[in-house]
């Protein structure tokens, strides 16, 4: 089973960069993406053989992910039944025969940590929430986690320690999260692999270059981590300041 994620940075922009070509290269089994930045009205995007489902922010051109799945799930969840959390259309959850598959766009921190203590809140609900549904079946997590959880997984540690994105508290909470009994599908199969990242600055050339971070994850249960074949990052997929990461898992 191969499963794509993909925080495109507007949907809308992101098809005229090529979305199409890729989504149909790939031929993946489920594809989510984040950052929509659109009400499902306000693009037509379909491909034969594919269900899709969309979560779109209360506030226009903000946010959002969707699902695109060979395989109808057996249930469709938005949002994680809390209301100050699901307003921004952030997760998607489709409930399949022998897992749960939760699309995920954690918030950022933005530049002064403004938003530093409610991400704190969300990662603790978030954590329950994948707890919860681990309790009856094993979990898939992919998306934008806008945390960069080890110095490996960015260009320079050093000076961006406690930048959104690489908080100490951030980054524990990602620790937190994968003790809890969830593992980090490209480490476990790369845990030495350096200047592996999957989103850059639009600015000075950072992709050019390659002074990137690592964010974008596919986290599993432990009780699937055996079935984890391959963990792949797109790096030269254009068409937003993110990549492409995707993983394949022995058939679910």
């Amino acid at each position: 089973m191969k499963l794509i994620s993909w925080n495109v940075n507007g949907i809308r922009a992101c098809v005229n960069k090529g979305f199409k070509d890729f989504f149909e290269k790939i031929n993946a089994d489920i594809f989510c993406i984040q950052e929509t930045k659109c009400q499902p009205d306000q693009i037509e995007l379909e491909f034969k053989g594919y269900k899709s489902y969309w979560n779109s922010a209360e506030k226009k051109g903000y946010s959002g992910t969707a699902i695109f799945t060979k395989k109808e799930p057996k249930k469709v969840t938005y949002g994680i039944g809390k209301e100050e959390h699901d307003k921004e259309g952030r997760i998607i959850t489709l409930e399949f025969e022998k897992f749960y598959l939760v699309n995920n766009y954690t918030p950022n921190s933005k530049r002064e940590l403004e938003r530093l203590e409610y991400r704190q809140t969300w990662e603790d609900e978030i954590r329950k929430y994948l707890l919860k549904l681990n309790e009856k079946k094993p979990v898939i997590m992919c998306g934008d986690l806008n945390v960069a959880h080890e110095e490996i997984d960015l260009k320079n540690p050093k000076i961006n320690r406690g930048n959104a994105g690489f908080t100490d508290e951030e980054r524990a909470k990602m620790t937190q999260l994968l003790e809890a009994g969830f593992t980090d599908t490209y480490r476990y199969l790369y845990p030495k692999q350096q200047e592996a990242y999957t989103w850059w600055s639009y600015m000075g050339k950072a992709r050019e270059k390659n002074i990137g971070w690592r964010i974008d994850y596919f986290i599993v249960s432990n009780d699937i981590k055996e079935e984890i074949k391959e963990a792949k990052i797109y790096e030269k997929i254009m068409g937003s300041d993110h990549c492409p990461v995707g993983i394949v898992l022995d058939s679910q």
